[in-house]
């Protein structure tokens, strides 16, 4: 498991490693530098000490006073190229002195040599340079042990500071770990780093969008149950009324209402459902272009049986001139249910002779399904409230019509999910209710998905094959 702390440690740790040992080698080349320097001046100096000194030609095998390895080799000749003086007779030098410094290789290693003439003496200096850059990497060996040692309390340190700056992320991941589904309150967002702030405000933003779905999902169990409730007492109550029935009369009426009961609650099940499938997140299929026109048209086969036993005129108005393809981008099924909702509801809450006028439009970058009809209506104060979850107003009882409340709820469930507006307006010739849902409209024609591949437009499946009779295409 990657884990933060340790990789600041290493790379922190390997990077004070590297400043460490490029200062050593810097100072180490610095070190040199003055070394040789200081050491060029003692060799003048010397040689300034020994000039007009008065030497006797040496005889040969004469030596110095035997010093070691690293000690300077001083060498006189007169101007007759005679050697006056050597001290160390061991050393191999160079037996004609070039005036000036010079770096000799021999086969003890390289010196580093400085001649003058003086008068009528010519005078060598030389020293051997692995006694320069051991001075120098003493020097720098000095410098930079006590930085090496260091290292680890610096390491400690910096494992100290570390842990310190994590207590922040300590403390929310604390404060996380405590909430649970009964507890999902906000996080604190004081006094805390500017750095962790961001992230406590997401996790507040996303504990609040838990709350409030799991505060919906909780009402919406509650008034499933509730609503269910009813029609499956009723179901009980008529099962045994038919268990009871005298005759084959009161038999017949009692399995009547029976079946009737069931078909209501069959269909709350199904509304059920069609809603939770709805819910954000839940098995989203992926979108894909839908032509709306098709698409209400196969509905409106569907639903032709329907308006036909209800004597209502139920029709797909097509433009007088045509405005286009309208094509949007959704998934089939979903918007399928859209629509059938939409009709259903015009068609229930319809009175007997009535008419339900289905119409698809562009209007600029919008696809426009608009359902009107000639019911009462929803009156205006209730408008806002008819799309919620369960809600059956005044209007419903007046209908006659004994809903679930849910066909609405679904219908704005799948028109956020595809992004669409849906408004509320008048019905036909002034009267009803008209529901329009504005959906984004894509680009005619096929359109590419991410696998480069041409999509083809997706219409609801067919449900028939050709319109019934009560069926009608009305011309706007």
């Amino acid at each position: 498991m990657t884990s933060i702390r340790r990789e600041l440690l290493f790379w922190l740790l390997t990077g004070l490693s590297v400043a460490v040992a490029t200062a050593a080698v810097g100072t180490y080349l610095r070190a040199r530098v003055e070394a040789n320097e200081l050491f060029d001046h003692q060799l003048q100096e010397m040689v300034a000490s020994l000039t007009d000194a008065p030497f006797g030609a040496a005889p040969d095998g004469a030596a110095g006073n035997g010093a070691g390895d690293d000690a300077l080799v001083v060498q006189i000749w007169d101007r007759n190229g005679v050697r006056l003086y050597l001290s160390q007779p061991q050393r191999v030098l160079p037996q004609h002195a070039q005036l000036g410094f010079t770096n000799v290789h021999t086969g003890e290693g390289d010196w580093r040599v400085f001649s003058a003439l003086a008068g009528n003496q010519v005078v060598q200096v030389a020293q051997p340079m692995h006694a320069r850059r051991a001075l120098a990497a003493s020097m720098a060996l000095r410098t930079i042990v006590p930085l090496l040692a260091m290292l680890p309390v610096l390491g400690l340190l910096i494992w100290l500071i570390i842990a310190q700056g994590f207590k922040p992320l300590e403390r929310v991941a604390a404060a996380v770990a405590k909430r649970s589904p009964t507890l999902l309150e906000p996080l604190a967002e004081r006094d805390l780093p500017a750095e962790v702030q961001p992230l406590v405000h997401s996790l507040n933003d996303l504990l609040d969008r838990l709350r409030e779905a799991l505060s919906s999902q909780r009402t919406f169990i509650a008034d499933a149950a509730h609503e269910l409730r009813t029609p499956l007492t009723a179901v009980h109550l008529q099962a045994q009324l038919a268990e009871r029935a005298a005759t084959d009369a009161e038999r017949r009426a009692a399995l009547g209402d029976l079946k009737a009961g069931l078909e209501r609650a069959t269909r709350l099940s199904e509304q059920l459902l069609t809603l939770a499938r709805e819910e954000p997140g839940v098995a989203e299929r992926p979108f894909t272009p839908v032509d709306v026109h098709a698409l209400a048209r196969d509905v409106i086969q569907e639903l032709a049986p329907l308006a036909a036993a209800k004597s209502i005129d139920l029709g797909l108005i097509e433009p007088a001139t045509p405005s286009g393809p309208s094509i949007v981008s959704g998934d089939a099924q979903a918007l399928s249910t859209l629509v059938s909702n939409l009709i259903d509801n015009a068609l229930r809450y319809t009175p007997s002779p009535g008419r339900v006028d289905v119409a698809v439009a562009r209007e600029g970058d919008r696809i426009v399904l608009t359902v009107r009809d000639s019911g009462p209506g929803v009156p205006a104060t209730e408008r806002a409230r008819v799309f919620d979850r369960f809600y059956r107003g005044a209007h419903v009882s007046s209908a006659g019509e004994r809903g679930s409340g849910l066909g609405l709820a679904i219908v704005k469930r799948i028109g956020e999910r595809h992004r669409a507006e849906i408004s509320m307006g008048q019905g036909i010739d002034g009267a009803g209710l008209g529901v329009s849902v504005r959906f984004p409209a894509v680009a005619p024609g096929p359109t590419r998905s991410a696998a480069g591949t041409p999509a083809a437009v997706a219409p609801a499946p067919t449900i028939a094959q050709s319109a019934p009779e009560h069926l009608t295409a009305r011309s706007s």
